[in-house]
């Protein structure tokens, strides 16, 4: 049984949230970059930079990030393997520039370590943010959203999936029990 919990507009309100508190703490889209992890977080970012340029008039640089080959779980990668990257899109340099990076749902910050591992790869950015359409706690790692579209408080049995008509042909935050086997 699954339990709704952002309909289509709790999602849009929460995006267009985000966008403002965005370009306020940076004082506007100069120098930024919207990153977003694959695959849900590739699209909330560009969500994110539509809003933004409707309401700044501009485009924001936007790009996404494939972190499967930083996972701390991957248990093919040997010591002696370089990480690929693989997948990843960021045209934009970020030297310098201060970078959102944008997921759906963070939950105990290992997705995160891995995307800030690759995006050091790629360059170095003035500043990394995070922002995340859900966060439901249980941090495995000291790692805390600068933005996020909501707090959901959840037990390890739960199952937070965030869904996007993108990829899933619907907009809403479903919680499920986890299924035991």
């Amino acid at each position: 049984m699954s339990k709704s919990i952002l309909d289509e507009q709790a999602v849009r309100r929460a995006l267009t949230r985000i966008a403002h508190e965005i370009i306020e703490r940076n004082k506007g889209i100069d120098d930024l970059i919207l990153v977003g992890i694959k695959t849900r977080g590739i699209y909330i970012a560009r969500r994110l930079a539509e809003k933004i340029a409707q309401i700044e008039g501009e485009n924001v640089a936007v790009g996404d990030i494939d972190i499967t080959l930083y996972r701390d779980d991957l248990t093919t990668k040997t010591q002696d393997d370089e990480p690929e990257l693989k997948g990843t899109d960021i045209t934009a340099d970020i030297n310098n520039k201060k970078v959102v990076l944008v997921d759906d749902v963070l939950y105990t910050g290992r997705t995160v370590r891995a995307a800030l591992d690759a995006i050091m790869d790629i360059g170095r950015p003035s500043q990394i943010q995070l922002a995340v359409l859900i966060d439901r706690g249980h941090r495995e790692l000291p790692i805390r959203p600068d933005f996020i579209g909501k707090n959901v408080p959840t037990s390890k049995s739960e199952v937070v999936e965030a869904k996007l008509s993108d990829v899933d042909q619907i907009d809403e935050v479903v919680i499920t029990q986890k299924t035991s086997l």
